[in-house]
């Protein structure tokens, strides 16, 4: 597909996280930005991020799993800034323990939010990127809508839902001929606020299931699927391990897991206070994109850096194929000239 020109861009979740992240990477690309967020807090320091980078934002307090918000937010955003060229759908809220320990009202916040969140920015991005053929939407899915873990059944169910909402919708798109796109940008562990204020029933502190990656590591991969669309992305090695682990030794999967999954998210050396938590209102202040798991977290991985650099990592792949092609050929050459 052909590289897109930076124009207006909408992220939901823009407020903080990866989101936050993502809001900075394309304002520095030469985006305008549009965040979409409950908190007013955070959106005066996504707006101020953008702004900073010497481009155009707008601010608009949403709850995404209103669809007359999101609808109008939309509106605005287009009667401000222009034509939407970009959605990125980002926003999530979390409740953590088990699912039969979670109440039912919290889990129906959290699926309203991080699937009908998804849903009614799409929604509301394609309604008006269908008529002019133009346009892209990209859903921040994750390791977890391939693979279910414990203690996470709304979140995990909610990212299953998305992707088979997202792969319904493209196939849609496809078959009347649409120039729009689709694309899911599936992520690993990543070191966010949002740690600090899920809805938790947990004994220790909630982390993201190690290896853990910072936020700037997902927003780089979303800002280039963003100017070179691709259907899908794998980002990080643990990620692709997921997603490929599920389809062939799901069954061992689940034993693991059930070992693993609860210890596997919570760090007893945590002793920070957990904030308030956001799943029905915002959380007060401006946090910004990093969590407290910044000394465990990685910049970068080999998997990271051929998901950015694909057209130098086939070329590399194809002069190993060569010089390894050339190294039998001498070979034989060699044995038959010693015959």
């Amino acid at each position: 597909m052909k590289s897109i020109v930076p124009t207006v861009a909408v992220v939901t979740g823009g407020s903080a996280g990866l989101g936050r992240a993502t809001v900075r990477e394309l304002a520095a690309r030469g985006w305008d930005v549009a965040v979409l967020a409950r908190g007013q807090d955070g959106l005066d320091g996504a707006v101020a991020d953008v702004r900073a980078a010497g481009r155009r934002a707008l601010g608009i307090p949403t709850d995404v799993a209103d669809r007359a918000q999101v609808e109008a937010a939309a509106a605005r955003v287009e009667e401000e800034l222009g034509e939407i060229d970009l959605w990125v759908n980002d926003a999530m809220v979390g409740v953590f323990g088990e699912f039969l320990e979670t109440d039912p009202d919290d889990f129906e916040r959290a699926t309203a939010v991080n699937y009908l969140g998804f849903v009614n920015g799409t929604r509301a991005a394609l309604s008006r990127m269908v008529p002019r053929d133009r346009g892209h939407v990209v859903q921040v899915g994750s390791a977890l809508a391939h693979r279910g873990i414990p203690l996470q059944a709304s979140y995990c169910g909610a990212k299953h839902a998305v992707q088979g909402f997202t792969e319904s919708v493209t196939t849609e798109l496809i078959h009347n001929g649409s120039a729009v796109t689709i694309s899911t940008v599936d992520m690993p562990a990543l070191n966010t606020i949002q740690f600090n204020w899920v809805r938790s029933r947990l004994p220790e502190h909630p982390q993201p299931v190690p290896p853990i990656f910072q936020p700037e590591v997902g927003a780089r991969a979303i800002a280039d699927v963003a100017e070179k669309p691709r259907r899908r992305s794998w980002i990080g090695e643990p990620t692709v391990m997921t997603v490929l682990g599920n389809r062939f030794v799901a069954n061992w999967l689940d034993g693991y897991l059930a070992k693993s999954g609860y210890s596997g998210q919570q760090a007893p050396d945590k002793d920070e206070p957990m904030l308030a938590d956001n799943l029905y209102d915002p959380t007060a202040g401006d946090h910004g994109a990093r969590g407290i798991f910044g000394d465990r977290s990685r910049s970068t991985s080999p998997q990271v850096w051929y998901t950015r650099n694909r057209g130098l990592s086939y070329a590399i792949a194809a002069a190993g194929a060569v010089g390894a092609g050339a190294a039998v050929v001498g070979s034989l050459v060699g044995r038959r000239a010693g015959r």
